[in-house]
């Protein structure tokens, strides 16, 4: 304890980094003041009634949990910042797939700003096109919280507004990313699903003191559902973290009277490089028949399988499509063929192997071996909230999002970069790390030579 509150004085004594807290915590400030503003023309007490009377499931339960239930209670900030993931998504496969993306992206700082503003003026129309839908989701009848009053301006105020919000909060990922500490974007959607946690937690506690007498058996299995949450954000850091080290040798070369290079050092490939991409894609693919099915958590014939995470059949194509897209999406961020060549250009080789092709094979091969088991670990995180709402009977559906999925996924990543530059930070003015045995290592920490 003596040790922690001495780290903590060292993060405050350094003024680089206590600023870089402060405006990070403003900001985060200010979006969540933000996400209280209702939308004009919208009761908002009528609106608070019919959001804890209608919990949400399926996409409308992700989205909601990313954006910290902005979009349940119809604020300002109803769509977040999920629209300019949409179109960074986009645009991030646009540069894989087209050559001329490719090209541009390789232009360096001005390339960089091209692709970012694409981005920004692709997130105005992505964010115009949702708002729309948002909007007859709020004009479904018996919606008592609409104003008739507003209705003739509703339409036409809520999608600017909705557009400038979004445009608003992607303002502060940037000014976090640029001025704060970590990645604006991540740290949003990280506070935003952080902010259900108290409220989830108090959802299933008050679950398990009433569903029994006296409430000691449902106690004693939540205090088992706390345990196992502890053990799965264990076993989540194993895998965001988890390396296969490639020995490799640099050849001796003699410069005047100097010897360089014949050091021997380790080639990172990571398990899961693909990150929290392939549960991304796999839920866009399975939300369609939820679009279809017009949002209705209760929709019945083939959609139904689709709509409750908790279904076998559900669990069965979900865990099919996040290993699929994480072998697709390894091989289109991961270059061996690359890898070898920067290998051959240093005089670096892997021991027993040929340098060229022989080495890029080898490391392809490497890295099949290792995704295989990252994929499966990766779709067993996407299915365990719904198998713990079949384990832990009568487990709220807002607790069980962080037993794994997207949202454990993204706190966990995000909380180990911030806390990576927080002990960059300390180690370069000489202070203790955070952690005495050994360095934090954030998903930024071990990369690849592709970059990721």
């Amino acid at each position: 304890m003596k040790k922690f509150i001495q780290t903590l004085k060292n993060i405050w004594s350094i003024e680089e980094l206590r600023k870089k807290i402060l405006y990070t915590l403003l900001l985060i400030f200010i979006y969540r003041l933000g996400s209280y503003i209702v939308l004009p023309g919208i009761d908002p007490n009528e609106q608070a009634k019919l959001a804890s009377g209608n919990p949400k499931e399926g996409i409308l339960g992700l989205l909601d949990a990313f954006v910290g239930g902005s979009f349940s209670k119809a604020s300002i900030f109803a769509l977040g910042i999920m629209p300019y993931i949409s179109a960074s998504i986009f645009m991030q496969l646009m540069t894989i797939l087209v050559p001329q993306m490719q090209k541009i992206q390789k232009e360096g700082e001005s390339g960089r700003k091209k692709i970012n503003q694409w981005t920004r003026y692709l997130t105005v129309g992505v964010t115009a096109f949702q708002a729309a839908a948002y909007i007859g989701y709020l004009k479904n009848p018996g919606n008592a919280a609409l104003l008739p009053a507003f209705s003739a301006y509703f339409w036409l105020s809520t999608v600017v507004i909705l557009t400038v919000g979004t445009l608003f909060v992607m303002w502060l990922g940037e000014k976090i990313t640029d001025k704060g500490l970590g990645n604006g974007t991540s740290i949003i959607i990280m506070v935003g699903i952080l902010a259900r946690l108290p409220q989830s937690f108090m959802q299933e506690w008050t679950s398990r003191t009433t569903s029994r007498a006296g409430g000691a058996g449902g106690l004693l299995i939540l205090l088992v559902e706390l345990i196992f949450l502890f053990a799965v954000i264990m076993g989540l850091i194993m895998l965001v973290q988890g390396t296969r080290k490639l020995p490799v040798s640099y050849a001796k070369q003699l410069v005047g009277n100097r010897q360089i290079g014949g050091a021997r050092n380790f080639l990172p490939l990571k398990v899961n490089a693909s990150g929290v991409m392939p549960i991304i894609f796999a839920q866009a693919i399975l939300f369609l028949p939820t679009i279809f099915s017009g949002f209705n958590a209760g929709a019945s014939g083939w959609t139904k399988y689709f709509t409750d995470h908790t279904n076998v059949v559900y669990m069965i194509v979900y865990s099919i499509c996040v290993i699929a897209f994480t072998f697709l999406y390894t091989a289109l961020i991961f270059n061996p063929k690359q890898m070898a060549e920067d290998l051959k250009r240093s005089n670096g080789f892997i021991p027993g192997v040929k340098p060229g092709q022989p080495t890029a094979d080898y490391i392809g091969t490497i890295m099949d071996r290792i995704t295989l088991p990252g994929a499966v670990l990766l779709a067993f995180v996407g299915i365990l909230p719904g198998l713990c709402q079949l384990v832990f009977v009568n487990m709220t559906q807002g607790f069980s999002t962080f037993f794994g999925g997207t949202s454990l996924l993204i706190m966990v990543g995000v909380i180990l970069d911030t806390l990576q530059q927080i002990e960059t930070q300390l180690l370069m003015r000489q202070y203790d790390g955070l952690m005495s045995g050994g360095r934090v290592q954030g998903r930024q920490a071990v990369t690849s030579a592709s970059g990721m």
